[in-house]
């Protein structure tokens, strides 16, 4: 294999096109990318297999139900299924962003190497942090998606511990000459493209699913789903780097309108089976049906799954590499489907801690946190460290004087004590902000590269 550097990449993140960081940063993050770049070395711009050595165009979709307690995992396999048009990059198949609390490798069975690798955040591993988790097991239904391969190969799945090491959960071999790998038509669904830029494999690939509207409501879906795809590319860096998107609204119909609420008793037939109330929080809206979810989906090339909910309640819910739920008629639902696209698509963590949630010891004081935006310091070099002017002390204040500043400012990520975020307010942290913090936006640009290169 050859090692290859791209020297763009680094000229990229610091030079995207129109970019314009607040007054005083640009510099500070050129210095931040360089130390970044010299302290991660050759490894971090890995050795990427030749896609046509290994894959063919099409997609092998794994299914397994995710199961356990507050401090068990296991994974049960599931059906695994071909379908059409891998829609991910073709030369950059190993993961070089490394976020997430989980992640799969995919090996060639032969020689052992490496062939591709992605992370990912599911719902399950929010569930665990919970009370419930401690009296009880339960099971989530997964799905892992790579190019199909041309010969056996072996599929790891780990997980990250509470010491912030991965660890083996699941391997197994997948022959793809198994006659049981299921091999059918994907379903018919009417498509409208909301904004298209070009070649899949060279685009970020957004499908919206229609949650809660029957078929004499596609009108509106369309419509919603128009108007905050608008309201993300309003924000930077999304505004400025629209040509990396495709984005197909995918008009799939319910029975009835709205949504699940359980706590008041509501119950809509849906064909997501979405539901407010996860975690017994009123306003976390999630769905754990991901078999009819990507069953729908394979009708469109897709890289990033959003569900769009018909609803005027405010709620959503976004996790890395996994899925995106947002209600479409709040009036702050734009703000919310940026927010929740930042973590399925950027990884961000969220900035905010006093908002009620469900999850006890999320994070680990003595580790650093995966996400980007977020920090214990015990590893803040590792971070947005050299964004910070030498003026501006670490830990920051919350006061006038650094409102406009970016440092390292206590309470982020659910606690007000030990964990760090970048500015005083940011759209990972309210929905007052009107846009990411730099640390945010330079998170989101790397992640619109690497799944572009």
């Amino acid at each position: 294999m050859v090692i290859r550097y791209r020297k763009s990449s680094f000229n990229n993140l610091t030079k995207i096109r129109g970019f314009k960081y607040p007054q005083g940063l640009e510099i500070a993050v050129r210095k931040f990318l360089i130390r970044l770049f010299l302290l991660l070395g050759p490894a971090s711009v890995c050795a990427s297999p030749v896609f046509d050595n290994f894959f063919t165009g099409d997609v092998l979709r794994f299914d397994y139900l995710l199961s356990g307690n507050y401090n068990t995992t296991t994974i049960f396999p599931g059906e695994i299924r071909k379908e059409r048009i891998w829609s991910g990059s073709q030369n950059n198949l190993i993961d070089n962003l490394h976020l997430g609390t989980y992640r799969f490798q995919v090996f060639d069975q032969e020689s052992g190497a490496l062939i591709f690798s992605k992370g990912f955040s599911p719902i399950f591993q929010e569930w665990q942090t919970t009370r419930e988790a401690k009296l009880t097991g339960k099971a989530f239904y997964q799905v892992v998606r790579f190019p199909f391969p041309k010969k056996s190969v072996l599929l790891k799945i780990e997980k990250k511990d509470f010491e912030g090491h991965f660890s083996g959960i699941y391997s197994g071999t997948i022959d793809p000459e198994n006659y049981f790998i299921i091999n059918e038509n994907s379903r018919s669904i009417p498509v409208n493209r909301i904004h298209y830029s070009g070649i899949p494999s060279q685009k970020i690939d957004i499908a919206i699913l229609a949650e809660g509207y029957t078929s004499k409501e596609m009108v509106k879906f369309e419509k919603d789903a128009r108007r905050l795809t608008a309201a993300l590319f309003k924000v930077e860096p999304f505004s400025k780097m629209k040509e990396f998107f495709n984005v197909y609204a995918l008009k799939t119909p319910s029975l009835e309108s709205g949504t699940d609420i359980p706590g008041e008793h509501i119950y809509r037939n849906t064909l997501y089976n979405s539901l407010f109330y996860t975690f017994d929080i009123p306003r976390y809206l999630t769905t754990s049906d991901m078999k009819t979810i990507h069953d729908m989906a394979a009708a469109v090339p897709y890289d990033q799954l959003i569900v769009l909910v018909n609803s005027s309640r405010y709620g959503g819910g976004g996790f890395y590499n996994y899925v995106t739920v947002c209600t479409a008629d709040n009036k702050l639902s734009p703000n919310v489907f940026v927010h929740e696209f930042g973590h399925g698509f950027g990884g961000l963590g969220d900035e905010y801690y006093t908002s009620e949630v469900a999850y006890e010891n999320y994070y680990n004081l003595k580790v650093e946190p995966w996400e980007p935006n977020l920090t214990t310091l015990v590893d803040f070099g590792s971070k947005w460290k050299g964004m910070v002017a030498e003026s501006t002390p670490v830990p920051t204040p919350r006061t006038g004087e650094y409102v406009s500043k970016v440092g390292a400012f206590e309470g982020g990520g659910y606690t007000s004590k030990g964990i760090f975020s970048p500015m005083e307010d940011c759209r990972m942290k309210s929905n007052e902000s009107p846009s990411f913090c730099p640390v945010c936006q330079m998170a989101i640009a790397r992640s619109i590269f690497e799944n572009t290169k």
